[in-house]
């Protein structure tokens, strides 16, 4: 065998397994193996003048790298059971509390320290929001910003670089049961351990399955969440973010009785581009930095759907429309909600004479020719529900991008120890299906770590 332990993914289970390794059990010998580069070499191309589509990197670096997809959001670690995955039913809701207790205090080591934490409890919008046929879950909230979670990331990274072996640009092409461990082949040959741990994030999604496939590992399909970001006046939602800074709302549709959420909110962030597999959808950053802090505030509105026998390609449907708007408008399109009411699409014209100045370069067009009409129906009634207790969010000028797309994992089988039927066999984070998180996930690899902890 040539390692103890080999990790593939060195997105937030990958670090933080690696992480717990290295500090616990030094004389463990650790392999990382990561499709993408160095956190310092992770550059997208597409500048909006120069580049401006995917051009179909050999890695994207939005996507792979070390740190995984999560390296350039605005580093938000909610510490909650109410979302963020499942992991609470395989390891427990104390545990699982515990373990993002436990990652926060290691971030905070290692350069967030200062940075804010924010919690809903006790506050005065969850009765504000019950009122108006809202809930508001509950979670406390550390925001890092895109910029303190780089650098937390690359000061985690210095100090592991010396003590666990790290192969960048080095994808995994298939895993091997073999007598006493793991084989993992890649281009340029294989390696062995007993342990192998697997955190591949949503960018594996469809690796993973072909891994499950091979080694008879049953599944589960799981959803997709397709919605919009909305982006408008900071001081709309002011009275929300200076207290709560993410507001995790949910709201039930009177028409189909659909669940629409508020997501990944962004005071005084910008709206930028995503690129999954070559299809670009829609994202949201914030900074802790005040010099780089806009005037506006942004969230995405998403409907989850979940599909019935026989259809099980939940991200292959989310695909399809975010493809349809790539077609229509060359990438994300943006549009004026009073257009979106009207039935007109939003042109330039009217864009530029609206209050609110767009933070992303998108496509002025008609998101009701790309959501189909039962998510959009949702969409247009959460903000009308939402505008009750932000009086504004419906105003005319309130800008809709699309399409966003959270796409998840198939969940893998996994037991109370996120084991495979394969002994030694771990999937954690996003790539397992159960964690949809920072959080969940960095805390999902501290608990695969101290398991092979304590059997080696």
């Amino acid at each position: 065998m040539n390692y103890d332990v080999i990790i593939i993914g060195a997105g937030p289970g990958g670090i933080f397994s690696a992480y717990e390794l290295m500090k616990k059990a030094p004389q463990l010998k650790v392999a990382v193996f990561e499709a993408g580069n160095t956190l310092d070499k992770r550059h997208c191309p597409i500048d909006g003048k120069n580049v401006k589509s995917c051009i179909k990197c050999k890695t994207c670096s939005i996507m792979n790298g070390f740190g995984g997809a999560g390296a350039f959001s605005d580093g938000k670690y909610n510490i909650t059971n109410d979302f963020g995955g499942t992991l609470y039913q395989y390891i427990g809701k104390d545990k699982a509390i515990e373990l993002m207790n436990y990652v926060d205090d290691i971030n905070m080591s290692h350069g967030g320290e200062g940075t804010k934490m924010f919690t809903t409890a006790g506050s005065e919008f969850k009765k504000l929001c019950m009122q108006n046929k809202l809930h508001l879950l509950d979670a406390s909230v550390r925001h890092l910003g895109t910029d303190i979670n780089y650098i937390v990331l690359q000061n985690l990274f210095n100090e592991m670089k010396d003590h666990i072996d790290f192969f960048f640009n080095t994808p995994i092409r298939s895993i091997e049961v073999i007598d006493g461990g793991y084989r993992v082949n890649h281009d340029n040959g294989s390696c062995e351990a007993p342990k192998c741990i697997v955190s591949v994030g949503r960018s594996g999604s469809k690796w993973m399955e072909e891994v499950c496939k091979s080694l008879n590992i049953d599944t589960l399909s799981n959803r997709v969440d397709i919605g919009v970001r909305v982006e408008l006046p900071a001081e709309i939602f002011s009275h929300l973010t200076d207290s709560l800074y993410e507001s995790k709302i949910v709201y039930r549709t009177s028409k189909f009785e659909d669940a629409v959420r508020t997501f990944c909110m962004n005071p005084h962030g910008i709206v930028v581009n995503e690129n999954t597999n070559g299809i670009v959808t829609v994202n949201g950053h914030s900074f802790e930095d005040p010099k780089m802090k806009t005037e506006n505030t942004n969230f995405a509105l998403l409907v989850a759907k979940h599909f019935s026998e026989p259809f099980k390609d939940s991200n292959g449907y989310g695909e399809s429309i975010a493809r349809l708007s790539n077609m229509l408008g060359g990438g994300v399109i943006v549009q004026r909600f009073g257009d979106l009411e009207r039935g007109r699409r939003s042109n330039a014209k009217r864009l530029s004479e609206g209050m609110v100045r767009p933070t992303l370069d998108a496509t002025p067009g008609d998101l009701s020719l790309v959501l189909p009409k039962r998510i959009l129906d949702g969409i247009i009634e959460m903000i009308h529900a939402l505008d009750k207790i932000a009086p504004g969010t419906a105003n005319d000028d309130t800008l809709l991008y699309g399409v966003e797309v959270k796409f998840y994992n198939m969940e893998v089988k996994l037991d109370e120890n996120l084991e495979t039927n394969h002994k030694g066999l771990y999937i954690i984070g996003d790539g397992s299906g159960v964690t949809h998180s920072l959080s969940h996930a960095s805390a999902s690899g501290v608990f695969v770590a101290d398991k092979i902890i304590e059997q080696l």
